[in-house]
């Protein structure tokens, strides 16, 4: 009983770090690096508030999940 109460303390613990997201300049520094290194020229990455309409691909999600990275080439 005791292991299963642990688990599921350090369950809600991991939960918790997991709402809290990566701050949105790190994530969009990330994904940037990530295609530069597959050799993807010529794109923007936006951070704009989740849900607002834009023309582009939603690549990742920020800041517990108020905010969105929105992919665009051009």
């Amino acid at each position: 009983m005791k292991k299963l109460m642990l688990a599921i303390g350090l369950l809600s613990l991991a939960g918790t770090a997991l709402a809290d997201g990566k701050p949105c300049e790190e994530l969009k520094s990330e994904i940037a690096a990530k295609l530069d290194a597959k050799g993807v020229a010529g794109y923007s990455l936006e951070i704009v508030d989740k849900g607002a309409s834009t023309e582009g691909k939603v690549v990742g999600t920020c800041e517990g999940g108020e905010k969105e990275i929105v992919y665009t080439r051009g």
